[in-house]
């Protein structure tokens, strides 16, 4: 028996990432793609009854840190566990290509610093089966996945690469160097790259306290990269500027920001938080952004929708004691061994009594301010009330915060997990959140999926979008069509590409169908499923019916089909 279609998805209520109102329709999908959307009275060789569900684009996240991952993994988990069908690596001026052979261990070492990568980890699963950023893409033309990818070109490997030691130690580049790296960014762009991106956060560090390569390095240096889209014709360019860090002046950070959108004449976007202890530097970013903007700049902010920080627990990279010297003396033993041994009075007294030792000074500023954390709890609650944060029930039994943090730690055997908030919750509430969420300039992003892997599990984002801000939230909501508008569509276009992200006969089919009454988000949980056994974190979902990538369903009910249609995404707008 013939069918007119691969697949039809049947009564469900559409959501189709334009920002339109939702409307019942049935969906055809063939080779790939969507073939009509409305009533599909033939039938298709296979079939999703979706009444009662939504059916939206698949989402696309423009912000993660699967470069590594897609060398040695087909799986680009844990995006692909909350409705992301598409996601852009290579963020942050940090990632693998270009590389020559005795660059390796420094790319390595940066990556472990910022992004949380282990050593070990990237050592044993790296192929490196490349040297150009070209070479790299080739490395991974036929490769299979559960979801597509794009790559951008980091700054901090074009540096390496072209000043070689010098690069690493940050001293400024010749005329001739910044020409190479012009040529490299235009090189990389023609041969795929949907953009560069750069770093000037002086929280981007290697383990040993060194800042990443591309952080300090000079305007002319940046804006020498943007040279290169330009020469291209093509791509973005994302960067991370100093702010949160640097000091709170927002016009020199919108004046770089503006003289990379001139010199590349392509789109910019950046990463915007709220941040202790400059509470006010958002607003001032987001109205500068404006002027920009009506001036006919292409910049905008990529903004996350609930608060940023780090879990920590004992089998996490990070907790409150993780530095102390009489913790560190039992770090290296089993879990319920070490717990058994904090418990002992004398241990408890001696790490309490201890201040955390460490040459990274970002990671003794991590492990240091835990007096707003709270206890994640399940499922996870991002938006706890004032009552539930360290501070406050310390106060309330007579404890410091230490003693209750080590306490809780020891919970569920030694496996529970705080959060410690580091932006967008210096005030304790989402209002900034909201502010920024709202923003018409700005785009849903930062889950940095592929990296944090021991301490951050932020690519569940998109179900937080779902269930807090749309179905949940008692105060201020997100209209659904306009977050999966933001989770989609906006964002696919946001890095050129307008084939994707938009229910639309013709389209590729990309397609979530979503059970929205019972959506929701457990909490993060480390596995030991990386190369050589390394851990990571991962956050599971209930509520996604199915997840369809290129006309195939990759995810039933959350549970994996072992369909692999998903490939990396070459940018063709310079071809």
């Amino acid at each position: 028996m013939t069918h007119a279609f691969d697949l039809v998805i049947r009564s469900g209520t559409v959501v189709d990432g334009s920002g339109g109102p939702p409307r019942q329709a049935d969906i055809a999908i063939a080779h790939g793609k969507i073939a009509r959307v409305g009533q599909v009275p033939e039938k298709g060789r296979e079939e999703i009854d979706a009444t009662g569900k939504l059916v939206t684009p698949g989402f696309v996240d423009i912000h993660t840190h699967y470069d590594g991952q897609v060398t040695w993994e087909n799986t680009l988990k844990p995006s692909s566990n909350h409705g992301v069908t598409t996601v852009i690596t290579g963020n942050c001026g940090v990632g693998f290509a270009p590389c020559k052979p005795e660059q390796r261990d420094t790319l390595v070492r940066v990556m472990e610093g910022v992004e949380d990568v282990p050593e070990i980890v990237m050592t044993e699963g790296l192929p490196w089966n490349w040297e150009t950023f070209p070479e790299y893409l080739d490395s991974l033309q036929d490769r299979e996945y559960d979801i597509d990818f794009a790559a951008q070109i980091p700054h901090s490997a074009v540096r390496v690469y072209v000043m070689g030691e010098r690069g690493e130690r940050r001293e400024p580049a010749t005329a001739q160097e910044l020409r190479q790296m012009t040529d490299i960014v235009r090189e990389a762009i023609q041969a795929g790259a949907v953009g560069v991106s750069s770093s000037h956060h002086l929280g981007h560090r290697t383990v040993a306290g060194e800042l990443a390569p591309s952080v300090g390095s000079a305007s002319e240096e940046v804006l020498a990269l943007a040279r290169g889209l330009r020469e291209a014709g093509g791509g973005v360019f994302q960067m991370i500027t100093d702010g949160y860090y640097g000091g709170s002046d927002a016009s020199a950070q919108m004046d770089l920001l503006r003289g990379i959108a001139q010199a590349a004449g392509r789109p910019v976007s950046y990463s915007l938080l709220q941040k202790a202890p400059y509470l006010r530097l958002h607003e001032d970013m987001l109205a500068l952004m404006r002027q920009a903007r009506a001036q006919g700049l292409d910049i905008k902010a990529q903004v996350f929708p609930r608060p940023v920080g780090l879990l920590f627990g004992l089998t996490l990279s990070f907790h409150p004691f993780r530095f102390h010297p009489s913790y560190q003396a039992i770090h290296g033993l089993p879990l319920a061994q070490r717990v058994a041994e904090m418990r002992r009075p004398e241990v408890r007294a001696a790490i309490l009594s201890e201040k955390p030792e460490h040459p990274n000074p970002i990671f003794i500023n991590i492990v240091s301010g835990y007096d707003n954390a709270f206890s994640l709890g399940d499922p996870p609650n991002y938006e706890p009330p004032p009552e539930a944060l360290l501070h406050a029930r310390a106060k309330a039994r007579g404890v410091s915060v230490a003693e209750l943090a080590y306490d809780l730690l020891l919970e569920n055997d030694g496996n529970a997990v705080l959060m410690s908030p580091s932006s967008n919750f210096a005030e304790g509430n989402f209002d900034a959140i909201e502010q920024m969420l709202l923003d018409e300039n700005t785009l849903i992003a930062l889950g940095d999926g592929g990296a944090h892997y021991g301490m951050i599990c932020d690519s569940s984002y998109p179900t937080t979008v779902l269930t807090h801000w749309v179905r949940d939230r008692q105060g201020r909501r997100m209209p659904l069509e306009q977050a999966v508008h933001r989770l989609s569509r906006k964002n696919a276009l946001a890095v050129g590409l307008a084939d994707r992200g938009l229910i639309a006969e013709g389209l590729k089919a990309d397609i979530n169908v979503i059970d929205l009454d019972r959506l929701r988000l457990h909490p993060p949980q480390p596995v030991y499923d990386l190369p050589v056994g390394g851990r990571r974190l991962m956050q599971k979902s209930e509520g996604y019916a199915a997840t369809i990538v290129s006309g195939r369903v990759t995810y039933r009910d959350g549970v994996p089909t072992g369909a692999r249609p998903g490939r990396l995404v070459r940018n063709r707008s310079t071809a």
